[in-house]
């Protein structure tokens, strides 16, 4: 253990580097940061974090929505988690709405301009493409001759 303290500087990079390979779907090499990262910091929540953006990238909704809630356990005024955690019920049908007031109340309440543009974008994307109306060509149905 003592030789991971000389480590423990690069923490945060190692977290950077995680939410980066997620961007360029390296699953294995975000795996692999964001492991070392919690091995580094076992009592952060960001490593979670990390994972469930992963898992929020491969459309693994389910997944995803228990991490963050994990994360909201252990630190409930994680807006960053809230907001990942609202983007992921928004697409759960059933949880759109709890979704968007999740949003919501992040939008409201945090004070990082980075997880409020998120959340802001999220509720976005929730209007435009989640609650979207069908198109008349969606809803006409084809004459039957």
């Amino acid at each position: 253990m003592a030789d991971l303290k000389k480590y423990e500087e690069h923490f945060i990079t190692l977290l950077e580097a995680g939410f980066i390979a997620v961007n360029y779907a390296d699953e294995d090499s975000a795996l692999k940061l964001f492991r070392a990262a919690e091995l580094l910091n076992p009592k952060t929540t960001l490593p979670k974090v990390g994972l469930g953006y992963l898992h929020l990238h491969k459309l693994e909704v389910k997944q995803a929505s228990d991490m963050f809630k994990a994360v909201l356990v252990k630190e409930p005024q994680n807006d960053m988690a809230k907001a990942f955690l609202g983007l992921c019920m928004s697409m759960t049908p059933d949880q759109v709405s709890e979704g968007e007031k999740l949003l919501q109340s992040t939008v409201k309440e945090t004070s990082d301009d980075q997880v409020k543009g998120l959340a802001t974008d999220a509720m976005k994307f929730i209007d435009e493409h989640v609650k979207k109306a069908p198109s008349p060509a969606e809803v006409q149905k084809p004459k039957n001759p």
